[in-house]
């Protein structure tokens, strides 16, 4: 087919070894949370596309949205100048984050919402005075892949080629049931034997390590340790902002806030690239001065893009509506059921759920990487049978759009248990 001899003369694709990788697939269309490619063969997309499509495929309101936008301003750069849109989407946005978020500061990926917050973490000290370098963060955390970010994720293969090179980041174990002390242990001693500046973390799911899931009791009390040192945190709500673990953000089950908290992906339906990093006013006020040294010296081309954020509007008031709400409870109440189901089956470990979340892992008798033989075996095998799930070495996750199916995914369901027989 000659999109696919082109793609493969043209583009390098992201994490991939294209030497060994089986080839792309061609996707002429969407809708809702069907993908079909240029055969015409379909697919459950069962993971929102990386996250990022909870509203499903050629959604018609944020189609609409974008469309009016872009008939009366598409762009404007945002140094010296503001519009409605972002103006709009402050208001909105601010009213359904904790109460002590107070400030937006924009960027274009999760990865560029994670490198403002750090870059303030250690600027805010420089402004006061101090001098802190170091960045606590969780083991087998994934933040991004520009640099500071890389350098706050603990995925080894990821961050390999770079090691050396990277901003002071210390690492503390997962709080997970069970190891909820040595984590709290762990951050004691860290903060006291270094200058720390912040600690940032996946509130409640680590999305790259497997939909590793924790308790919000046990982030509690790592924030708090953290605010009796004036250590500053950081929430990563890229990947479970706007409904993932059944509330608008991770961070909203808990009952000690963050300083900062990062969103990108569903923030804008899946539709146009941005972020948003928003802060305390605490932290705005550590750069407000009449010493222009203590600005934040920061910015990204399409920063506040007016077309983004009419899609970030529109996406924020179908997160709200009752029917989208009603769905994160079907789709919970689906997965526990699902859940209780296979938990018993002699080849799961164990599964996990929160909110529209599910994750499998899968008993292998071996340690398996994340990009390993059994891994790629069952993305094909899912491929093959026209769902889209990107295993993460032996754990199958599903995270689908808030608008799929009872029937699609029962089909999903269907897949994995037999998967679980067929690849060894």
């Amino acid at each position: 087919m000659e999109i696919l001899k082109l793609d493969q003369e043209n583009i390098w694709h992201p994490y991939t070894q294209h030497k060994t990788a089986m080839p792309p697939i061609a996707i002429a269309r969407g809708e809702g949370a069907l993908l079909w490619d240029t055969d015409g063969k379909e697919y459950i997309d069962a993971i929102a596309s990386w996250w990022v499509n909870p509203f499903g495929h050629s959604n018609k309101v944020l189609a609409d949205a974008i469309y009016a936008q872009l008939t009366s301003l598409e762009h404007v750069l945002f140094g010296g100048f503001t519009h409605k849109p972002a103006v709009e989407l402050s208001e909105m946005l601010l009213k359904i984050l904790p109460e002590n978020q107070k400030k937006l500061f924009f960027s274009d990926n999760g990865s560029t919402a994670v490198e403002v917050a750090i870059k303030v973490s250690l600027q805010y000290f420089f402004n006061k005075g101090e001098k802190r370098t170091t960045i606590i963060a969780f083991e087998d955390a994934f933040h991004g892949d520009t640099f500071a970010a890389m350098a706050a994720s603990g995925i080894s293969f990821y961050t390999l080629a770079f090691q050396g090179m990277f901003i002071d980041v210390v690492r503390i174990p997962v709080p997970i049931k069970g190891q909820e002390q040595a984590s709290y242990d762990a951050l004691e001693k860290v903060i006291s034997g270094h200058n720390c500046a912040g600690f940032i973390f996946e509130p409640l799911v680590l999305g790259a390590a497997g939909m590793v899931m924790y308790e919000p009791e046990a982030l509690d009390n790592l924030i708090q340790i953290c605010r009796r040192n004036n250590v500053l945190t950081i929430a990563d709500e890229v990947m479970t902002g706007f409904g993932k673990t059944g509330r608008n953000f991770a961070v909203d089950y808990l009952t000690t806030q963050p300083d900062m908290i990062c969103v990108s992906k569903a923030l804008t339906g899946g539709t146009i690239p941005m972020a948003i990093t928003t802060f305390t006013n605490e932290i705005f006020d550590a750069f407000y001065s009449e010493d222009i040294n203590k600005a934040l010296f920061h910015g990204h081309t399409f920063t506040a893009n007016p077309t983004g954020c009419a899609a970030s509007i529109a996406s924020i008031k179908l997160l709200q509506t009752e029917q989208m709400q009603a769905n994160l409870v079907r789709i919970n109440q689906q997965h526990l059921k699902f859940a209780d189901k296979i938990k018993n089956h002699n080849r799961v470990e164990v599964v996990r759920v929160r909110g529209v979340i599910l994750a499998i892992e899968i008993k292998t008798g071996a340690t398996e990487s994340y990009y390993s033989d059994f891994r790629n075996r069952l993305y094909a095998f899912f491929i093959e049978n026209g769902i889209i799930l990107r295993p993460v070495g032996n754990i199958v996750y599903i995270l689908p759009p808030y608008i799929i199916s009872d029937d699609q995914l029962a089909k999903i369901y269907e897949m994995i248990v037999l998967a679980l027989e067929k690849i060894k």
